[in-house]
């Protein structure tokens, strides 16, 4: 088996099927397994396989077993000696499939294989590739510093902007499209399940590039991610928010050290402060010049980080468990 494919399914029935359209039109001529695992949604994807494409490996999972959780139970169930974990909320341009392989077989040394990710309306995800979480680069993390300095090693994001389409050796490939050498994830010891959501690329990827293989970026393969804007950080809920901060001081915990986690989260706390004083001055500038549900939405998000660095957030310890 060339490659397995694992989609972790929780109420995303209504992507799965563009998604795996695509995946079958890529793939074409050769050997290659799907599997899906629906981590206990119960939103009718499997009856959808069941109809339309019964040749999908389905896995019904009693539980929420979380991102990482999830995969690795698919895992167990695979055979391709390439494993692709892709989101169901993507669908595959062109031969992207084909060519993420050709760059895992024949690059030397190295273990995973991203793509270029894209918005619904073509633009460019620039999470696709990042740097390995530190307190610098979280600190100073901002949509406008990343405008204003994009090829910064800050947020590990260069490769994005050479004019060459790799492969490309970078620190962290998204989640959303990761392809890895079996051997490479099973010699890591697969994805970490101390992360119930988020950061569990970011840590595999730290493994994998610790056991001495490289992680790398195919810009020529292109895979439209429709709920990566979602995610952005003008839109993100409370919840993550909050789960992307947790995940990201258990990653520094994990690798870093407990001094370097504490150091996170102060800095952090800093951070949200600066951030709610610069938008209370702003908006007292500009008056009714600036929306006030961009206003609200971002004084939201900077005081629920504030929370979660004071620890008065003490449902984020039990998410997942």
């Amino acid at each position: 088996m060339d490659l397995s494919i694992i989609i972790v399914n929780w109420r995303s029935k209504s992507y799965l099927d563009a998604c795996l359209k695509s995946i079958f039109a890529d793939l074409a001529g050769l050997r290659f397994e799907v599997i899906v695992i629906d981590n206990a949604s119960y939103d009718g994807a499997g009856e959808l396989l069941a109809e339309h494409f019964p040749a999908v490996i389905f896995i019904q999972s009693a539980k929420n077993l979380g991102f990482a959780g999830a995969n690795n139970a698919a895992f167990a169930r695979s055979q391709g000696r390439n494993i692709l974990f892709l989101n169901p909320d993507t669908e595959i341009e062109g031969r992207a499939l084909a060519a993420m392989m050709k760059a895992l077989d024949t690059q030397p040394g190295a273990g995973i294989v991203g793509a270029r990710l894209l918005n619904s309306d073509g633009s460019l995800q620039t999470s696709c590739v990042q740097s390995f979480p530190t307190i610098w680069n979280q600190a100073l993390d901002s949509e406008f510093l990343r405008r204003l300095f994009p090829a910064s090693s800050l947020w590990g994001t260069q490769a994005l902007c050479q004019p060459r389409e790799g492969p490309i050796e970078v620190e962290v490939i998204s989640g959303a499209c990761l392809m890895i050498k079996r051997a490479a994830f099973e010699k890591v010891g697969q994805f970490s399940t101390d992360y119930f959501m988020y950061s569990e690329d970011v840590d595999l990827c730290y493994k994998v590039q610790r056991a001495g293989w490289k992680n790398f970026y195919a810009g020529q393969a292109r895979v439209i991610h429709h709920g990566g804007r979602s995610s952005s950080a003008s839109t993100q809920s409370s919840f993550a928010v909050v789960m992307t901060r947790e995940s990201l001081l258990r990653y520094m915990r994990l690798r870093r050290g407990r001094m370097h986690a504490a150091l996170y989260r102060l800095t952090t706390g800093v951070a949200a402060l600066g951030r709610l004083a610069m938008l209370g001055v702003g908006f007292g500038l500009t008056l009714g010049k600036v929306r006030r549900g961009a206003f609200s939405s971002a004084m939201a998000k900077w005081k629920s980080v504030l929370r979660w660095t004071l620890g008065l957030d003490g449902w984020v310890k039990t998410a997942g468990n």
